[in-house]
């Protein structure tokens, strides 16, 4: 909060640095989350420009009723709802039917329901590669790769770090929806990393 604090005065003054800190920080969530409600490149690009610029002209007014994480994503979300309805392609969030698929093979369990071979632990490498460069473009890989509804949540929830309530508001969900979704899509992005585990181990 102290550092979001800091990093707000920056913006205020008009400190570029802070601007492009920020852009780092959050630019590729904000396309993640875009792509969910549009669906060209073309779309997320103007939809995350529009953003930044609506950043920009309404940083002086903005009343830190929330953190300034949680407004840039509402603001984008704002704009991408509008966009994808103007484009007539609107993603529902109330509806999971396009996720038909077992989150986990059901092949990865016995009859009595337990896992034939449990996943590998992604934290036991002595080398650390939870934290290696690699590892976390596989993971940002497997979010990318999530069906749209899961991994807005899964962004929004585990990369950028807003709240399930702050989430099921932002996208007009109801918080069983919204942990649903969130459940495949950890549990994908886990499947996805445990193979990349394998794989590095064989």
């Amino acid at each position: 909060m102290h550092d979001e604090q800091i990093l707000l005065r920056r913006l205020r003054a008009g400190e570029e640095d802070a601007f492009s800190e920020l852009i780092e920080r959050y630019d590729g969530a904000l396309r993640r989350v875009a792509r969910s409600f549009v669906r060209t490149p073309t779309a997320v690009d103007e939809v995350v420009q529009e953003t930044w610029l609506a950043l920009v002209k309404g940083i002086a007014g903005f009343e830190e009723r929330s953190t300034l994480q949680t407004w840039l994503f509402r603001i984008l979300v704002n704009r991408a709802r509008t966009r994808g309805a103007r484009d007539s392609r609107q993603i529902s969030f109330s509806s999971l039917r396009d996720d038909e698929r077992p989150a986990v093979e059901p092949s990865a369990f016995g009859e009595d329901g337990r896992w034939r071979s449990a996943p590998a632990r992604l934290d036991t490498d002595p080398e650390g590669s939870l934290l290696s460069t690699e590892l976390r473009a596989q993971l940002i890989a497997a979010i990318d790769a999530l069906p749209e509804q899961q991994r807005v949540v899964v962004t929004l929830r585990d990369v950028v770090g807003l709240t399930a309530a702050e989430v099921c508001e932002m996208l007009e969900i109801t918080e069983v929806n919204q942990r649903v979704l969130l459940h495949r899509g950890r549990a994908r992005c886990r499947t996805a990393l445990a193979a990349h585990a394998t794989e590095r181990a064989s």
